[in-house]
């Protein structure tokens, strides 16, 4: 036996990575070209600005050519993101532009990478889709509907780069999938499994779980477990929803379990849009609320502001009345609705508003009311 050889050993083996990781901001707006036909006289080369938003420290305008930005596009309807600002270092960023109504439905338009911004350049730097949609198209499809569309920008800023450690022993090999809480409460309510509550709504019956409805609302919270749950509002165990429509109702149950809105409202989602506004402040759902007050924000024209208005002041929506009031700080949208018949309901029983429109307006539009 030889004490004297050793026997091999074998070493650890050190394994680590890292990462470099993207910092970015995400935004998107939404422009609605209202009174498209009368937008046709603009000349090819000629282009109409959105207004100043800001996404990721930047600022930025969408630029709209009704006649295409150059010749070669003269049949076509041009639409560009503009950097509209000078900045010191290089904006990195990728956007998309597509027509606001059916974002879902679209198939993905690829990314565009906005170039280097020349820093000695005094004027706006901007890149788009040259023939985002022929003339002759639009007019024929369903996103031109009472000669209005709207298009959304979506964007992305890449801020700065980040090293991250990436050695987790998890690290490749296990895959954390994304919640689908909000799909296993979706499928409780429809099977109704273990319901222990009816509603009756202009008619139609809805069975749901009182613990959800609590949890999510304090008002359904009150009715089903507080002071409130020996009120008159249930006859035979049935509670009387009124001044509601069935689909209303509906839609607001589907929020409830889901977070999110049943895809069945995009047929009519400006009017399911100002109802459902209204239930969800009535049930104190402040992100149902939230989230109309944004759809209806697109649905703003010289038809619509007067009553979107009205809507917005009687339900303390402080984004869309702002939405509202920027609407009609153009003398050409304002003369438009004065005098109309929705304007004249508004100017009788909403004196404070009136007097709030007149304050913010100033003295800039001289209109005889």
């Amino acid at each position: 036996m030889n004490h004297g050889a050793m026997s091999p050993t074998t070493a650890a083996t050190a394994v680590s990575a890292s990462a470099i990781v993207a910092n970015t901001s995400r935004g998107y707006h939404y422009l609605k070209i209202d009174g498209y036909s009368h937008t046709k006289a603009t000349p090819t080369g000629e282009a109409l600005f959105s207004c100043q938003f800001a996404i990721g420290g930047h600022r930025w305008r969408i630029c709209y050519y009704p006649n295409g930005n150059v010749l070669e596009a003269a049949d076509y309807i041009s639409m560009f993101l503009v950097l509209d600002e000078i900045v010191v270092r290089n904006v990195k960023a990728q956007f998309q532009i597509r027509f606001a109504d059916q974002v879902e439905k679209q198939p993905s338009l690829a990314w565009k990478t906005v170039r280097a911004f020349n820093k000695q350049t005094s004027s706006s730097s901007s890149w788009g889709y040259p023939k985002f949609i022929r003339r002759e198209d639009l007019e024929k499809s369903e996103y031109l509907r009472d000669d209005s569309f709207t298009i959304r920008c979506d964007i992305i800023v890449v801020d700065n780069y980040r090293a991250e450690d990436a050695s987790s022993a998890a690290a490749g090999f296990v895959s954390v999938p994304p919640s689908n809480l909000h799909s296993h409460l979706g499928d409780l309510l429809k099977n109704e499994k273990g319901t222990d509550v009816v509603f009756e709504v202009a008619g139609q019956r809805f069975t749901a779980h009182r613990c959800v409805l609590a949890a999510r609302s304090p008002v359904f919270n009150a009715e089903l477990f507080g002071m409130m749950m020996e009120s008159d509002t249930t006859t035979n165990d049935v509670i009387q929803i009124g001044d509601m429509a069935a689909l209303v109702f509906k839609a607001l149950l589907h929020f409830v379990y889901t977070d999110s809105l049943p895809e069945t409202m995009e047929e009519r989602e400006d009017t399911m849009c100002e109802h459902l506004l209204v239930a969800a402040d009535r049930y104190n759902l402040e992100r149902l609320k939230l989230i109309c007050e944004e759809r209806l924000c697109k649905y703003i024209g010289i038809g619509t502001v007067m009553d979107i208005l009205a809507l917005a002041d009687r339900h303390h929506c402080k984004g869309l009345k702002k939405a509202c009031f920027d609407f009609l700080r153009s003398p050409a949208n304002l003369s438009a609705v004065t005098g109309s018949e929705s304007f004249e309901h508004l100017s009788r029983s909403f004196p404070s508003l009136m007097k709030e429109l007149v304050d913010i307006l100033g003295t800039s539009h001289n209109y005889a009311w």
